[in-house]
């Protein structure tokens, strides 16, 4: 016998476990083989990670897939790339800045006026742990982006999504909700000495409770939605955090991380089952991590505060009579 190969074999099995293993803690891949034939799909910040393979897995199922992102040389070659990959060639690229209320009006226009219908609104972009910046309306950057902007977006639309029922709405949120608190009096920032991370809770809390009061509003009317955590992903979005240059975090945490970090593919598999699973037509309200409905934090689930939100953020976001 080969003396390398009972270690090379040991190894084999060694990996393959630990990938099992990883596999399992991430929550598993989407169980449901519906397709999307003749639906249409709008995914934000679809150009790279979770929102990518989440475009790409919805055009593998055969949908109407729109790419909404804010740097248009990156979401057109995103789309190119899923449309060579898929052969499916309804994946097209639409400029959107969430960071901009005026870029937000602007797509919404030009989505009524030129899709028929709308049958999934998957609000997956977002910013993480940035420096201290505000968006072009003055908002702090997270909330503005996290949350104001796929507020008004989702709003704008929702007569299309109405029109389009049965239809889904899908926001995504984060763990991190469950440390975040919505302070009234400074929702952005400008009396409290700036923290990143708790901006960013704040920011992912807010998804949660528009999510909440989003449903109530919508009961009847064949549209649903529903939040989620899709997990720690191996994506862009942590390039503020510091993660990617210490050298000490790779070193240390790195198998930690392998072990415990989705790939943005396992990531999306949450976004592609609410969006696609028989099981859940007619599920609204709820919060998903992976593949499994929990509760939020109890913050999270206060309907006063969810109420108070909404007309705070119909407020600045200009919604009249919202």
């Amino acid at each position: 016998m080969n003396r390398y190969l009972l270690p090379v074999s040991l190894l084999g099995t060694a990996v393959g476990g630990a990938v099992l293993l990883r596999d399992y803690v991430a929550g598993g891949a989407c169980p449901s083989k519906a397709t999307l034939q003749g639906k249409t799909v709008i995914v934000t910040g679809a150009n790279t990670g979770i929102g990518r393979e989440t475009a790409l897995e919805l055009a593998r199922r055969g949908g109407n897939i729109i790419l909404a992102c804010r740097d248009m040389e990156k979401c057109e070659a995103a789309a190119k790339a899923i449309r060579g990959e898929t052969l499916n060639h309804h994946v097209n690229a639409r400029h959107l800045d969430l960071a901009s209320l005026k870029s937000v009006r602007e797509f919404a226009k030009k989505i009524i006026e030129e899709e028929e219908k709308v049958h999934v609104l998957i609000n997956n972009a977002a910013v993480m742990r940035c420096p201290h910046w505000t968006t072009e309306d003055g908002f702090e950057m997270q909330l503005g982006v996290n949350h104001l902007g796929h507020f008004l977006l989702t709003n704008l639309l929702l007569d299309k999504l109405k029109a389009s029922a049965p239809s889904r709405i899908i926001n995504l949120s984060s763990l991190a909700h469950v440390a975040g608190h919505i302070d009234f009096e400074d929702l952005n920032w400008e009396k409290r000495t700036y923290n990143t991370k708790a901006a960013y809770c704040q920011s992912k809390l807010a998804v949660v409770l528009f999510t909440r009061e989003l449903s109530r509003r919508l009961q009847g009317t064949g549209v649903t939605v529903n939040a989620l955590h899709p997990g720690v992903a191996r994506t862009e979005l942590g390039r503020h955090t510091g993660m990617h240059s210490s050298a000490f975090s790779s070193f240390t945490l790195g198998p930690i991380f392998w072990l415990l970090v989705k790939s943005p593919q396992l990531a999306a598999q949450t976004s592609t089952y609410l969006a696609v699973a028989e099981d859940l037509e007619g599920v609204s309200g709820k919060y998903f991590d992976g593949l499994r409905e929990k509760a939020p934090a109890p913050e999270a689930e206060d309907d006063e505060v969810a109420r108070r939100l909404w007309a705070e953020s119909a407020r600045l976001v200009g919604l009249q009579g919202s």
